[in-house]
């Protein structure tokens, strides 16, 4: 039940927040309180997590001091609260505690009005929660840029967000700001949303919000049709295309490739090295669940894209892997307007956007199980190479395009009878 303190953030070069911690054994996770002070980081003593200047005979020592007592009154009040539930046979709550505290720190709820100090305090709270794998990290990155969309939302409506403001209004305005303004496709959307109100539960639980507005907020259905995936034509058009007087996009083509011809989400493609290769399999661990090991065979295509670069593949962010991979297809001359639409409510929005702004990564992923599956491969086969466990997530990846539509429908519904035939 050790507690500790920390700073709001440690690498401003201006005073931030000094927050009180400890790790609830009961909830297996940890109550984070701010303690109202702060400090500049350049006077804090990151190793004994209390003030510097302690022992200096100086105005600054001096106020130190003074802060932390005030500190050392959130820890020895956590201690006897401890106690106290121990002798009374009460399990640690967090929203007990926090409640506790806010009675012996007189504290109010007006930091409630302040949206993204809350956030702040969430945000530390869930770093302190999860893991450093993978997986935990990308979730805690999700938070972020949700926090940022927010921001950006604040800006938009030139007013501040309050909590007391969360309400059907409110959000049909920012679903119509993420599509319309941002340009989000559904299952983005549908992610935030989701984001947005796991942080509004959290809020609701500590004390900071007593509106339940939100829980009735229902996210715009994906739209599954609308993705794009490749042709096995389209793949070998993609590779064929001379790049050679641009070593940028040449690069990140090839790595997109390489996700065509194996169907690793990026995250496992883009890392693969000369000591994955054993045998004619690329064996991995999965970035995304460490728990489960990939095993794909190599082919033609994949084994000349890491001959090509000394089984040392090309690296770039995700970000930037998706900017440049538009670039590529921009350049090729994949510009025709497709149609994607999301439906809010009863209201249909639809959106007009070029070819090359629907490819990412991910589209390699699915155009690799799409042109399997046209091949008539097995789906145990395909999610033996993907690591799809679930059959029903498998299949959302399959995107046949309207050729391939066409030829299939032709190719069963075929006369054998020559009278019929005379009919036409």
């Amino acid at each position: 039940m050790k507690s500790t303190f920390f700073l709001r953030k440690p690498n401003d070069n201006k005073e931030t927040s000094i927050l009180f911690s400890a790790y609830i054994k009961n909830e297996g996770r940890k109550f984070v309180y701010s303690t109202g002070e702060t400090v500049n980081p350049k006077d804090w003593d990151f190793d004994n997590r209390q003030p510097k200047h302690l022992q200096d005979k100086t105005e600054k020592g001096n106020k130190h001091r003074v802060l932390k007592r005030q500190l050392d009154r959130y820890s020895s009040f956590y201690v006897d609260l401890v106690q106290n539930y121990k002798l009374t046979r009460r399990d640690l709550i967090i929203s007990d505690i926090r409640s506790d505290f806010d009675t012996e720190f007189k504290r109010t709820k007006s930091i409630a009005s302040k949206f993204f100090e809350v956030y702040d305090i969430f945000l530390t709270e869930k770093k302190n929660d999860y893991t450093e794998d993978a997986n935990s990290q990308t979730t805690i990155k999700r938070y972020e840029y949700n926090k940022k969309l927010l921001i950006d939302f604040e800006t938009y409506l030139k007013k501040k967000i309050h909590f007391n403001q969360i309400n059907k209004t409110f959000y049909n305005s920012l679903i119509d700001f993420c599509i319309n303004q941002k340009k989000h496709s559904a299952n983005t959307v549908r992610r935030n949303v989701g984001l947005f109100k796991t942080f509004l539960y959290w809020s609701l639980e500590n004390g900071y919000t007593y509106k339940t507005d939100f829980q009735k907020f229902k996210a715009p259905k994906a739209q599954q049709t609308d993705e794009v995936a490749l042709t096995l034509d389209q793949v070998q058009e993609i590779f064929g295309y001379d790049l050679t007087k641009n070593e940028r996009l040449e690069k990140v083509r090839d790595l997109f490739v390489f996700g065509c011809a194996t169907g690793m989400r990026y995250s496992n493609y883009s890392k693969v090295n000369k000591n994955d290769i054993q045998g004619s399999f690329i064996k991995v661990r999965d970035q995304k669940n460490t728990d489960k090991a990939l095993e794909v065979p190599l082919n033609d295509f994949s084994m000349y894209v890491l001959k090509k670069y000394d089984y040392k593949l090309p690296k770039l962010s995700n970000q930037k892997f998706n900017d440049y991979i538009k670039e590529v297809f921009k350049l090729i001359g994949y510009d025709e307007h497709t149609k994607k639409t999301i439906k809010v409510g009863k209201k249909i929005i639809e959106q007009i956007n070029p070819l090359y702004e629907r490819i990412s990564s991910h589209t390699a992923r699915r155009s690799f199980i799409t042109i399997m599956k046209n091949k008539k491969i097995p789906d145990k086969v395909i999610m033996s190479y993907t690591g799809h466990k679930s059959l029903e997530v498998f299949n959302k990846y399959y995107k046949p395009n309207n050729d391939e539509r066409k030829d299939f429908m032709q190719n069963v519904w075929k006369m054998e009878n020559a009278q019929l035939k005379k009919v036409n």
